[in-house]
């Protein structure tokens, strides 16, 4: 039989390792590792499932810091529990290039699920990881006669602080955990009372266990958070929940723990203890090892490599089973969860695109959306839609996305009679939140999230938006009403300056359409970067198909399209009838290529020759080759620029003029804004004009 760990110290081996590597650094935050160690010791040593030597097991347990700035405790656990994560990193903590980051990133350490730092995104992410889990084991999961084929069968589990709480987004999502019936998430509450600004009781008086009842959790504790047994015997408690209802386990705990004079105060939450301090703790706490000394037989306790190997064999074993009863359903489990479009795709999209050309309707881009989401989810069953309580508006729903329901006594899925369940999710009015959590289900793996609202909300979801494209993430962000187009709402709804603010979010590709052609252009474009998110800007108003060869739509030999180039000439002079090189070029975006073209008409019969280039993403165009970005912009021709927004970011091609609008918007009908405002064909003639005149 196995000796006994000795939980003690194992949670030192956490609180040394913790003040060690922030004293060294001279930087980050030892309070909540110390303070949550004796939690670690009981999820992490009793009952988190996970292997060391595969950290992207299908199967495994999720587990999120989303108090990441107390990233050590990670740091440590990875270390110890036998992650490629060795000592030096430890030693290189919050130093250029280690893998151990002031936050946790994902994709550079191994084992770290997801970036977590800005407060109540992590727990945010795991309502969108357990959402995952719960929809994928729906899915895929089979019973025959008397044998049970579970392949997905795992909890996702989270440590989050008072900070977390604090941040309104954590109220979006527990809402939506506890609508959902997400029984396999098990949040952990480390209630130290503590944060930078000192005891929170002044400012935080919040009811944590009753605001959680509200929500539909099942709330437990408090609970001691230094006594690993009673904890262990709390998350022991929430797995054996049979009623579907997400856990809430409150751990009362003392910050900066161990620490004589440092402990329960702001000075253990975001600086180091210093060299005296860390003496008498070590002396306070029993540890007489050196700094990052961690003694053999606690490693040996901590060990989980031989442990988590046994549970990913015994997986496998099922996985085989599972594969010999259904093999499609392995194969596509597979593919989904490696983020594989089918091979179906690549036909999907041409088809979808020479379709739009060839109809030419004239639709508004958010109805355009709605028509490449019709073939693209009826052909991907790992798109999960939504939108945040804009559906009618946002129309992120079609024919394949029935809206996702959960019964109300079981939580079970709820399916057709197809036995599908919904793939559209009412999200409510939770922009931030709904961004957040399509971030989880894409870190989760097996679906392709996308989610819709009004453009001038994504400063609510900005945050999130920003870390999917930090963390690489094939997420779309379907934004409508896109500008002063949307009329009456008046200037709070009308989009000024969003789509140059998203544009300087590095790893965003923003896209800007004119058409139904290049819309499915987008989309397409969108479900391709599998290592950064979208955001789709669309319009209310209805756009003229815009005549344009078939060469701009047909693959060419590497299967890319001018449009999908971001940028490509839609009309030269003598289409508009005059035949003479042009003299000037007009870009435009989104429902303002008509007005480009429109203009384009008005010079030719001022004899005035004119190219002009839709541009529906510059992200995507500033990316081509020299070559390409000088044959559409051609170098010594004047460019005018025309975009119903802030006109900022098109100086940097070179422009020499913009008509674009940087003061805020006005309520009433579009047409009436539009002529109010100059975007009209005469206006953006005349300043052409006014150009060739200089």
């Amino acid at each position: 039989m196995a000796p006994t760990p000795n939980t003690q110290d194992m949670a030192n081996a956490i609180r040394a390792l913790s003040m060690d590597a922030v004293q060294q650094a001279n930087s980050g935050h030892p309070g909540a590792p110390m303070g949550m160690a004796d939690m670690a010791v009981a999820l992490w040593g009793e009952h988190l499932r996970h292997n060391p030597a595969n950290p992207n097991w299908a199967n495994r347990d999720r587990f999120i810091l989303s108090n990441g700035h107390g990233s050590m405790l990670i740091y440590a656990l990875l270390h110890l529990t036998g992650y490629k994560l060795p000592i030096n990193e430890l030693k290189n903590f919050r130093q250029l290039h280690s893998k151990t980051a002031g936050h946790p990133e994902f994709g550079i350490t191994p084992g770290v699920e997801t970036t977590t730092g800005p407060l109540g995104q992590g727990i945010t992410n795991a309502v969108g990881f357990a959402l995952a889990e719960k929809l994928l084991a729906k899915e895929f999961n089979r019973k025959v006669v008397d044998v049970d084929h579970t392949i997905v069968d795992h909890h996702t589990y989270v440590f989050m602080g008072d900070g977390c709480l604090m941040e309104g987004i954590s109220h979006e999502a527990a809402a939506l955990a506890g609508a959902w019936k997400l029984g396999k998430l098990i949040a952990l509450y480390d209630d130290n009372g503590i944060s930078i600004d000192g005891q929170v009781a002044p400012w935080f008086i919040d009811n944590t266990a009753q605001r959680f009842v509200a929500y539909g959790w099942i709330v437990i504790g408090p609970v001691d958070g230094h006594d690993a047994v009673a904890v262990s015997a709390a998350i022991a408690q929430a797995k054996a929940g049979t009623d579907n209802r997400p856990t809430l386990i409150i751990s009362k705990t003392h910050i900066g723990k161990g620490s004589p004079n440092r402990a329960n105060t702001s000075k253990a939450h975001g600086e180091p203890l210093g060299a005296e301090e860390i003496k008498l703790t070590r002396e306070s706490i029993g540890w007489s090892h050196a700094p990052f000394v961690i003694p053999k037989e606690v490693y040996a306790d901590w060990d989980a490599k031989e442990k988590g190997k046994a549970a990913e064999a015994a997986w496998n074993d099922k996985f085989a089973a599972y594969k010999a009863a259904f093999p499609e359903l392995a194969k596509e489990f597979v593919r989904r969860m490696k983020g594989e479009l089918p091979k179906k795709f690549v036909q999907t999209a041409v088809d979808t695109v020479i379709a739009a050309h060839q109809k030419g309707e004239t639709v508004a881009s958010r109805k355009a959306s709605q028509l490449a989401l019709e073939s693209f989810t009826a052909a991907l069953p790992e798109m999960l839609g939504g939108s945040a309580d804009l559906t009618g508006s946002n129309l992120t729903n079609t024919k394949s996305t029935p809206n996702l329901r959960f019964d109300a006594l079981t939580g079970d899925v709820v399916t057709n009679e197809a036995g599908q369940g919904g793939r559209h999710i009412n999200y409510g009015v939770r922009e931030f939140g709904m961004a957040a959590i399509m971030n989880g289900v894409a870190l989760h793996g097996g679906f392709i999230p996308y989610g819709g609202t009004f453009l001038t909300f994504s400063d609510y979801s900005r945050n999130a938006i920003r870390m999917a494209a930090l963390m690489k993430l094939r997420v779309v962000h379907v934004f409508t009403h896109d500008s002063i187009g949307l009329g009456e709402d008046g200037p709070t709804h009308q989009s000024i300056e969003h789509a140059a603010s998203l544009r300087l979010i590095p790893n965003l590709d923003v896209w800007r359409p004119a058409d139904t052609a290049e819309t499915a252009v987008a989309w397409t474009v969108a479900l391709q970067n599998k290592s950064k998110p979208t955001a789709l800007l669309l319009s209310r108003q209805n756009i003229a198909y815009i005549a344009k060869c078939d060469s701009a739509v047909a693959p060419d030999a590497s299967g890319i399209d001018s449009i999908s180039k971001g940028a490509y000439v839609l009309s030269e002079p003598a289409d508009a009838g005059i035949k003479k090189k042009a003299q000037a070029v007009i870009i435009a975006t989104g429902s303002e290529v008509q007005l480009a073209i429109a203009a384009q008409k008005v010079l030719a019969e001022r004899k005035i020759a004119v190219r002009v280039v839709s541009m529906p993403s510059t992200t995507t165009f500033d990316l081509q080759s020299t070559e390409y970005k000088s044959s559409v912009l051609p170098a010594g021709v004047p460019r005018i620029a025309v975009e119903m927004g802030s006109t900022g970011g098109w100086w940097k091609y070179g422009t020499a003029a913009v008509v674009g609008l940087d003061t805020y918007g006005e309520s009433a009908p579009a047409p009436v804004l539009f002529k109010h405002f100059g975007f009209t064909p005469e206006n953006v003639a005349d300043t052409v004009e006014k150009v060739l005149r200089k």
